[in-house]
C-alpha cells in the first residue's frame, strides 16, 4: 500500500525533469549576451541578445526580451522584439506583443492580432 506512492513519485519526478531537459539554454531577464549564440537544443530568451541566434530546435523569445541580430531556428515563438532577419525552417508563431523588424522566412506562419512586422515575408511551398 505504501509502495505505490513511492514508485509513482520517481516516475513523476523523472517526467518533470525530462520536460525541463527539453530547454537547453535560458537567457534570463537580467542577462545581456553579446556575440553569436548557437545551440542544438531549445533556447528561451528572457533578456537581451546582441548577436546572431541559431538553433535547430525551438527558439522562444518571451515578452520584454530583445534580440538585436539575425535569427535562425527550426521553430520559433516570439512574444518579444527581434531586430534582424528571422529564418525558421518550420513554424513561426508571433504573439500579440511580438515586434519583428527584418525579413521573415518560414514554412508556416501564425500571427496574432497586434503583432508587428516590418520587412519582407517569404513562405516556402509555392
Amino acid at each position: 500500500m505504501f509502495k505505490k506512492p513511492v514508485y509513482e513519485a520517481p516516475i513523476v519526478a523523472t517526467g518533470n525533469s525530462s520536460a525541463h531537459d527539453d530547454v537547453e539554454t535560458v537567457v534570463g531577464p537580467s542577462v545581456t549576451v553579446e556575440g553569436d549564440f548557437s545551440s542544438e537544443g531549445n533556447i528561451v530568451v528572457k533578456g537581451t541578445v546582441s548577436g546572431s541566434v541559431k538553433t535547430s530546435k525551438l527558439l522562444t523569445v518571451e515578452k520584454g526580451a530583445k534580440i538585436l541580430a539575425n535569427v535562425k531556428a527550426g521553430n520559433a515563438i516570439i512574444s518579444g522584439s527581434v531586430r534582424g532577419n528571422v529564418k525558421v525552417a518550420e513554424r513561426l508563431d508571433l504573439y500579440d506583443t511580438a515586434q519583428v523588424a527584418g525579413d521573415v522566412e518560414c514554412k508556416i506562419l501564425s500571427v496574432a492580432a497586434g503583432a508587428l512586422i516590418q520587412g519582407k515575408l517569404m513562405m516556402k511551398g509555392i
